[in-house]
């Protein structure tokens, strides 16, 4: 295992981290005896195997269900010095709430203190202002340091990158947990803003969210050859030093094989990368056009100043995955969770389209001409049956 400075948290962290939310028996809470024999059979010897291999990084969350509570029958079998447990809890405006939850999950975890907690969900205004205000959840937090329940303050965002932006310049936080991968880069500048206050960086999900790699389109397979979509996307994300870790959200012990093969080619990333990204580049310029492949994001207005608050920036942007690299599961997936995702994946899919006038809003983009007609297309090509957020399910 290769591990990485965490910002100013000063943990040695390993480059991927055990994520907690694939390997759990259910996405709410139930009785212990509920729980199958099986499953926790299962998740304790992905635990396992996760620090027989060096990943001794094991993240989780509150509103993860079951996760928490199984963690906690095999956490305290672990040498506690030799592990960095990570827990996450939503923001609120009722903070006797947020302090009740987070002493609920120190008792599903069996444990004295965590490492790492994050405020989970920073996506928008007004969860950043119940996370930072005066009274708020970050007080909280700050006084559970204080009582040695809890190391470092974090915060977990699905969020437009200037939310991210801003919680980072109020330099409460000491790490942050965010979405970056080769298909979706936007958040590079808060990684920048993060690096300039000694942030620990986690990327999270870049193997599901990043693309559902663990179940590529042959195309994709093919350009990213002689590596696996996984490991091309691990090594594009790790080549950059600003980023720590990534989570691989494990459901089982095997599932850490094909991202340890990384390794081996962290240091020749200099050389394994460019063919690689120019197949990538040229495959979409090939599909999309040039001119609409390297402007096609230039003047596209927030969902929020959009009629019908229509997402056009994801839409057009799952549009381009399915056509350039044949990932129509992964688009279509994404594509019907508008609507339904909340702060977490905001705005509307392209349904109603035809009954919205988008001039205005499209001035400054030098494809407004054809956008609407290809909204159009691109809800023929990705609608199907609405889809909710695993934790709704």
């Amino acid at each position: 295992m290769q591990y990485r400075r965490f910002g100013r948290t000063n943990i040695q962290m390993p480059v991927f981290s055990c994520g907690g939310m694939r390997y759990q028996f259910k996405w709410q809470d139930v009785p212990a005896w509920q729980i199958p024999r099986n499953n926790q059979k299962n998740l304790e010897a992905t635990i396992r195997k996760a620090v027989e291999v060096g990943i001794n990084h094991i993240e989780t969350a509150r509103g993860y269900g079951t996760s928490e509570y199984q963690l906690g029958k095999i956490l305290p079998t672990l040498p506690r010095e030799q592990i960095i447990v990570q827990t996450k809890i939503n923001p609120t405006d009722n903070t006797r709430e947020f302090q009740q939850k987070f002493e609920q999950s120190l008792k599903n975890l069996r444990l004295d203190y965590v490492d790492l907690l994050a405020i989970h969900g920073i996506n928008d205004p007004e969860s950043l202002q119940q996370s930072v205000r005066f009274g708020g959840c970050v007080e909280v937090l700050q006084k559970l340091q204080a009582q040695g329940k809890v190391r470092f303050l974090g915060f977990s965002t699905h969020g437009p990158t200037d939310i991210i932006v801003d919680a980072i310049a109020t330099n409460l936080f000491d790490y942050v947990n965010l979405h970056w991968y080769y298909i979706n880069q936007n958040n590079w500048v808060a990684i920048e803003a993060a690096n300039r206050h000694d942030m620990g960086v986690f990327i999270i999900s870049p193997s599901d969210k990043g693309g559902m790699l663990y179940k590529p389109p042959q195309k994709l397979v093919d350009l990213c050859a002689p590596l696996s979509p996984i490991v091309f996307n691990n090594l594009f994300c790790l080549s950059h030093s600003q980023v720590h870790t990534l989570s691989v959200g494990a459901a089982r012990p095997q599932d850490f094989d094909e991202h340890l093969k990384t390794f081996a080619l962290l240091g020749s990333a200099d050389e394994t990368l460019p063919p690689i990204l120019a197949r990538l580049e040229q495959a979409a310029i090939a599909s999309l056009g040039e001119s609409w492949a390297k402007t096609w994001h230039v003047g596209l207005p927030k969902h929020s100043e959009t009629p019908g608050d229509v997402n056009i920036p994801v839409i057009l942007w799952l549009r381009n995955l399915a056509i350039a690299y044949d990932m129509i599961e992964y688009a279509k997936m994404r594509y019907n969770l508008l609507g339904n995702g909340g702060s977490w994946f905001p705005g509307a899919n392209a349904a109603k389209i035809n009954q919205l006038n988008l001039q205005n809003c499209l001035n400054n983009s030098p494809h407004a001409a054809d956008i609407p007609t290809i909204l159009q297309e691109a809800h023929q090509l990705l609608s199907g049956a609405a889809i909710k957020r695993l934790s709704q399910e």
